[in-house]
């Protein structure tokens, strides 16, 4: 058995420049878990959100010449092309129709039980995220909805895990005053 290859950002940049394989192989198996992390909360038809990481990831294969390292980190990039990508799609005309059909031929169905995922957010955690700020939202969703840990983020980030702990705590403190005054 091989060892397993592992890159810096600056190596994994310079090689899918390149246009390597093995490079946006290891891109893919790194990211692809976060970023569908981030599709998913967005779309809520599994189907539809792996077609979107399939077609982010296609893009970024196409259109990595256009990744700039001076202007911010490979995973911000393509967190904001799949957040983007999955924005366009939902906007979409095909999507809308799609929606609005499926809603009628179920709508005996659409009977809720009660249980759905909206039901469980009782305190309204989701809606309070919209007030954080972006690097701290994301953080948020990975580490209570997606189950990473804080070191996992660490990882798919890049980010220091200090930086990570720091962000977490400070953004658990500002949806806990939201929440006070909210009550």
């Amino acid at each position: 058995m091989s060892p397993i290859k592992t890159y810096t950002e600056e190596e994994l940049v310079f090689l899918l420049k390149q246009r390597d394989q093995s490079a946006f192989s290891y891109l893919y198996d790194n990211y692809a878990p976060a970023l569908n992390g981030v599709i998913q909360k967005m779309v809520e038809d599994t189907a539809l959100a792996e077609d979107i990481l399939q077609e982010a990831f296609v893009k970024v294969w196409n259109n990595f010449s256009a990744y700039d390292s001076s202007k911010g980190r490979l995973f911000t990039w393509l967190l904001n092309l799949t957040r983007n990508l999955t924005i366009d799609t939902l906007r979409s005309k095909g999507y809308k129709k799609q929606t609005k059909i499926s809603a009628d031929e179920n709508s005996v169905n659409n009977v809720s039980d009660g249980f759905g995922a909206d039901k469980l957010d009782t305190i309204g955690l989701r809606n309070q995220l919209s007030s954080l700020k972006p690097e701290q939202r994301i953080l948020i969703e990975l580490a209570y909805f997606n189950g990473y840990t804080q070191d996992e983020i660490s990882k798919q980030t890049g980010i220091p895990l200090g930086t990570i702990k720091t962000r977490l705590r400070s953004a658990i403190f500002e949806l806990r005053k939201m929440l006070q005054y909210s009550e």
